[in-house]
């Protein structure tokens, strides 16, 4: 069965451009000239990120404290 996952980013424009992060990875940032090709590249990025291409992958995550 195939399913979409939904990712969370942040994003803004500066000087004609899109950048955006993910919000689980905010060390890894791009950019695209319209927000359809910001998209398309957090995409590839996301793809890289979970699929072993880039080494020492940094990720935000919450820790809970009693």
């Amino acid at each position: 069965m195939w399913f979409m996952k939904t990712i969370r980013y942040i994003h803004w424009e500066d000087g004609g451009m899109w950048l955006g992060y993910l919000e689980d990875y905010p060390d890894y940032m791009t950019q695209g000239e319209t927000l359809e090709e910001l998209e398309e590249n957090l995409r590839d990025l996301y793809q890289d990120l979970t699929g072993g291409h880039i080494p020492g992958v940094r990720k935000a995550a919450e820790l809970h404290i009693a």
